[in-house]
């Protein structure tokens, strides 16, 4: 389980990001008092815009960042005193992160995996089942480098979730991919929630938080601004879909913020 308590990340804007956003504020304020929990069992999106505060959210939660109020803990475990504990157990992927393209995926498992502390015979069964599900066997030896967009993505994922994690956190994990390769990813997280796991994703694609998301929460320029499953916020909403959703209440917070 996820729990987020009042977390606020506060970012000191370098000049060269004063001028870029023309602003004369030294401070930005990317996450403002969110707060929420994410339950075994259930994939709960994050979904915004981009520059909203998703990936400050999610990298909050996976230690990559500290917050500046507030409080998260994983498993239990608090994410700033606590640290390596929740990087134990969680899963952790984002289009910024990328694995080193002069190495195999091969390679690559096996090392993340180590690094995990699993012995070889636990590496190799994982890699068996994943490199099997996302078709990357016949590409396991060939450089990183080599591979297709999709290939690379699903080789990330694969390496990812080699020491088989209780908590999954991924920021946009579909974004450029083919509709073949996106379902094979939204599949298995799927598979991943049916047993039982804590799985948190952000994701800007509104069909998908349709299909995919058990509970959405919407997040405007660092806020979380409504949150429940697909049904309730339609009818908090008055809207028939997702997207007339998240514009009625973007258009809303857009005003607030004027």
């Amino acid at each position: 389980m996820i729990q987020i308590n009042e977390l606020t990340k506060v970012y000191k804007l370098t000049k060269k990001q004063m001028m870029e956003q023309k602003t004369k504020k030294k401070m930005m304020k990317a996450v403002d008092k969110v707060s929420l929990v994410s339950k075994p069992g259930e994939i709960y999106g994050l979904l915004g815009p981009n520059g909203a505060g998703k990936t400050t959210v999610l990298r909050c939660i996976a230690t990559l960042l500290k917050p500046t109020q507030g409080e998260i803990s994983v498993s239990g475990y608090d994410t700033v005193k606590e640290s390596e504990e929740v990087r134990k157990r969680i899963g952790f992927l984002t289009n910024e992160i990328k694995l080193d393209p002069q190495f195999s995926p091969k390679y690559m498992f096996t090392f993340f995996g180590r690094l995990h502390g699993l012995d070889d015979k636990t590496i190799e069964e994982r890699r068996e089942k994943l490199f099997a599900y996302f078709g990357i066997k016949d590409f396991e030896d060939k450089k990183i480098d080599e591979l297709s967009t999709g290939m690379k993505q699903k080789a990330s994922i694969a390496v990812s979730l080699v020491h088989d994690p209780e908590v999954i956190i991924f920021d946009e994990p579909t974004t450029g991919l083919d509709i073949v390769t996106a379902r094979s990813v939204t599949d298995y997280l799927k598979m991943m929630r049916d047993e039982g796991k804590t799985v948190i994703i952000s994701t800007h694609i509104m069909t998908e938080a349709e299909k995919l998301c058990d509970r959405i929460g919407i997040i405007i320029k660092g806020n979380l601004v409504l949150e429940g499953t697909l049904d309730e916020i339609l009818n908090s909403t008055n809207t028939r879909d997702l997207e007339d959703a998240f514009f009625e209440l973007y258009k809303i917070h857009n005003k607030e913020g004027e």
